[in-house]
């Protein structure tokens, strides 16, 4: 009777062994080594599209994804909130851990209520993704001088202000170190979610 114990577990282990190492292998070169650490954000305070308070603080412990856009903008920042929400959608297994983080370059027009309205129309959980304004001197401080994100403002012969920014995708991890700057592009998005 031992013997006919131990021959079916001799299978299912030499089994487990022929299938198991090969596809535990795969698995291993599947994972990418984690990515540099190309920059620390500094500690920023802004207000969210409810109206509160909201700063680097409350990202610590979290990975996240940020963006720079302006509510008023008809070209790239429709896009790359489009891109970004296919971003939370694609992480939506990492849970509480991840966040979305879009910054306004447009601070004096984009106020809490109209980037609630925008976010609104984009389908965006207040308890996932922020929308961010604050001063000039905040947005410079957290944009422009934090994440490298170049952003231009002048204005137009007709009065009106034409902004120019910077159009990446930036990943920061829990620590608050930026780990890359990723295009909008199809290539892009999938390198940053890998």
């Amino acid at each position: 009777m031992g013997r006919l114990i131990s021959r079916p577990l001799f299978w299912v282990i030499t089994l487990a062994l022929l299938f198991g190492l090969p596809l535990a292998r795969s698995m291993m070169r599947r994972l990418n080594p984690p990515p540099p650490v190309l920059s620390a954000v500094p500690a920023f305070n802004m207000t969210d599209q409810l109206g509160r308070p909201f700063g680097s603080k409350d990202l610590v412990g979290q990975v996240w994804v940020a963006d720079f856009i302006f509510t008023s903008c008809q070209t790239m920042c429709p896009l790359l909130t489009e891109k970004l929400a296919e971003i939370g959608k694609r992480a939506r297994h990492l849970g509480p851990t991840f966040h979305l983080v879009s910054f306004s370059v447009d601070p004096e027009r984009d106020t809490p209520e109209r980037l609630k309205a925008y976010a609104a129309a984009h389908g965006a959980d207040a308890h996932k993704w922020s929308f961010l304004t604050g001063s000039m001197e905040s947005v410079q401080h957290a944009v422009v001088d934090g994440f490298k994100i170049g952003v231009d403002r002048h204005k137009t012969a007709d009065d009106f202000w034409e902004i120019v920014h910077g159009e990446h995708l930036v990943v920061v991890d829990r620590r608050l170190q930026i780990r890359g700057y990723f295009d909008a592009s199809p290539e892009g998005m999938d390198k940053l979610v890998d």
